[in-house]
C-alpha cells in the first residue's frame, strides 16, 4: 500500500512480473483496493493477504512500525520473519521500512548498521552506490561493512568481476577529507581487497569503479543531485531545441540516442534498492515508482534470494573479520 501510486502500479508491477518468478507474490494490504484496481483475475501466483492500516509517508518510522502492527509494511515483514515470505519489495516509507527490518529482522553477524545500495548509471554501465539512505552518522567500520555488502551484491546480484570499491571523498590523496574518511580509508586499505582509494564526486561516473562508498547523508546529496542534474539536462535540451518545424527535422536523427540516453537514466529500470545488512531480503522502491519499477524489484528480489545474497555477506563479514583480528594486511 506504499507509494504514491499505490496500489494500483504496485499490483501492476506484480501482474507484471508474475510469469518470470518462480515462487509467490503475496500482496499485502486492503485487499477490497487492491482487487478495484485490477481488472479480471489474478495470475495463478499471486495471493492477497489482508492488512487493514497503512503507514503513511509522513509517519514517524519506529512509532509507525510499533504502533500499526497490522499495516502493510510491518505484516509484510512480519512475514519475512516468520520464513512465510523470502523477500520484502515496497515502496512506501523508506525510514520505516528501515526500522521494521531492524528491529523485527536485526542486522547480520559482524554487521553493526544497514545500509541501501543504489544501483547509478555511468559511462561503462552502472555503478553501486551506498549507503544512500539507511546510516546517516556513520563510523569508520560502518563504511568498512559498507565496502564488505557492496562488494557481495555487485558480484553475486549485478554480476560485477572482483568490484572495484572507492571511497567518495573531497580528493583523492590519502591525506584528503574529515575523520570519517581518513580512518575509514586507512582500515579500507589495510584489509579490504579491491579497494582502489578514494574517488571524488566527479569521477563517479566515468565507469572507472563499480561500488563507492559513503555515509547515508553525503550518499542521499549526491543521488538526489545526480537525479536532478538528469532531468535539469533533458528539459534543457527541449527547451533549446528550434521552434521553427524545419529546422527540427536533423534532431529527428537524434531521438533514438535520446531515448536510450533517458532509459539509462530512469530509475525504473533498476527497480529498487536493496536494504542491506539486515537478515532478511529487503528491496526499497522509489516513492515515485510505476509498474516497471516495482516488476524489476521483485525480479531484484528472487535474483537476491536465487543467490543466497545474505548468506553471502555473513560468509564475507565473518572472513574479512577474522583476517582483520589476525592482523592480514595490516
Amino acid at each position: 500500500m506504499g507509494g504514491d501510486y499505490a496500489p494500483k502500479e504496485t499490483v501492476a508491477g506484480a501482474v507484471e512480473a508474475a510469469p518470470e518468478m518462480h515462487g509467490t507474490i503475496l500482496l499485502v494490504g486492503r485487499k477490497d483496493e487492491i482487487e478495484r484496481v485490477h481488472a479480471g483475475s489474478f495470475p495463478s501466483n499471486i495471493e492477497i493477504i489482508e492488512a487493514p492500516e497503512v503507514v503513511e509517508m509522513d509517519d514517524e518510522p519506529v512509532n509507525a512500525v510499533r504502533r500499526k502492527r497490522n499495516s502493510s509494511l510491518v505484516m509484510g515483514a512480519d512475514l519475512v520473519k516468520r520464513g512465510e515470505a523470502d523477500a520484502f519489495v515496497s515502496a512506501g516509507n523508506t525510514g520505516a521500512m528501515t526500522a521494521a527490518a531492524q528491529m523485527m529482522w536485526r542486522t547480520i553477524p559482524n554487521i553493526s548498521r544497514p545500509a541501501i545500495a543504489t544501483v547509478i548509471p555511468c559511462r561503462t554501465g552502472c555503478f553501486v552506490l551506498l549507503d544512500s539512505g539507511a546510516t546517516v552518522d556513520a563510523d569508520p567500520e560502518n563504511l568498512y561493512e559498507f565496502a564488505v555488502m557492496g562488494s557481495v551484491y555487485a558480484e553475486s546480484v549485478l554480476g560485477f568481476k572482483s568490484p572495484r570499491v572507492a571511497l567518495l571523498n573531497i580528493g583523492e590523496e590519502e591525506t584528503k577529507g574529515n575523520q570519517l574518511t581518513k580512518a575509514a580509508y586507512k582500515l579500507l586499505k589495510n584489509d579490504f581487497p579491491g579497494f582502489v582509494g578514494n574517488i571524488e564526486g566527479k569521477h563517479v561516473f566515468d565507469g572507472n569503479v563499480d561500488v563507492v562508498v559513503c555515509d547515508a547523508f553525503v550518499g542521499n546529496v549526491l543521488l538526489k543531485t545526480a537525479q536532478g542534474l538528469g532531468a535539469f539536462v533533458i528539459e534543457m535540451f527541449k527547451e533549446s531545441a528550434p521552434k521553427n518545424p524545419l529546422m527540427r527535422l536533423p534532431l529527428i536523427l537524434l531521438k533514438g540516442g535520446i531515448n536510450r540516453m533517458r532509459k539509462r537514466m530512469d530509475y525504473a529500470e533498476y527497480g529498487g534498492a536493496p536494504l542491506l545488512g539486515v537478515d532478511g531480503i529487503c528491496f526499497i522502491c522509489h516513492g515515485h515508482s510505476n509498474a516497471k519499477a516495482i516488476k524489476n524489484a521483485l525480479l531484484l528480489a528472487q535474483k537476491g534470494h536465487d543467490k543466497h545474497l545474505v548468506a553471502q555477506i555473513t560468509e564475507k563479514a565473518a572472513r574479512l573479520k577474522l583476517r582483520g583480528e589476525r592482523g592480514i594486511g595490516a
